[in-house]
């Protein structure tokens, strides 16, 4: 896990001031997105509990928008330039430099915790220890969106993404990740974007029992 992690940090750090000046403005052209982004803050805050983790935050576009959306955001990233934009870019909200297996944050301590295509650079093999981290954190009741790049095909397919190696994954095979780390799949979305790889994007909402 650290070799591959080393990789995305070094390949994100060499790419921040381009890659927010392509994605920092992008939902306001992804209605879907933006859809289901607000489905989840207005269950998040349904619980009570307001606290939420944006993880693989990148440059912070996203935590400001949980943050609009009423929740208590703060940014989770492996690469350290890309916090560093974000804590400029958004300086009233908390940014730190953590992976997303070791996250630092307390056990059950949050409402929510949002993967907006984070997790697509992770090995097949090494997601389950992910995923299990992000259930460590949520509260009893607590909501985990994770979206990602969907595949037609009965198994993850690698491809190169442009930043570094990434994947996409069936969504069955997601949800069924999600139920085996303790989560209960209940919402899912799967759109075509029009994408020049051909891939679905793919949301799944689940929740902690």
């Amino acid at each position: 896990m650290v070799e591959h992690q080393g990789e995305t940090r070094i390949a994100y750090d060499g790419v921040v001031d381009l890659y927010a000046s392509l994605f920092a403005d992008r939902l306001e052209t992804r209605p879907f997105a933006r859809a289901m982004v607000a489905t989840f803050a207005e269950l998040v805050r349904g619980t009570g509990n307001l606290r939420t983790a944006d993880v693989g935050c990148g440059p912070g576009h996203l935590t400001a928008m949980l943050h609009g959306l009423g929740l208590d955001a703060f940014g989770l990233d492996l690469s350290p330039a890309m916090v560093d934009h974000a804590r400029r870019a958004h300086p009233a909200l908390r940014f730190d430099e953590a992976r997303m297996e070791a996250m630092p944050v307390g056990d059950g301590a949050l409402g929510g915790v949002m993967a907006h295509y984070s997790m697509i650079h992770t090995p097949p093999g090494e997601l389950p220890a992910v995923l299990a981290e992000q259930v460590r954190v949520l509260a009893p009741g607590g909501l985990f969106l994770v979206s990602f790049f969907g595949t037609e095909g009965p198994e993850p397919v690698r491809f190169d993404h442009k930043v570094t190696p990434a994947y996409s994954w069936p969504a069955d095979r997601f949800a069924e990740l999600l139920s085996a780390a303790g989560l209960t799949p209940f919402a899912r979305l799967l759109h075509d974007p029009a994408s020049e790889r051909g891939f679905l994007d793919a949301h799944l909402l689940a929740r902690r029992p």
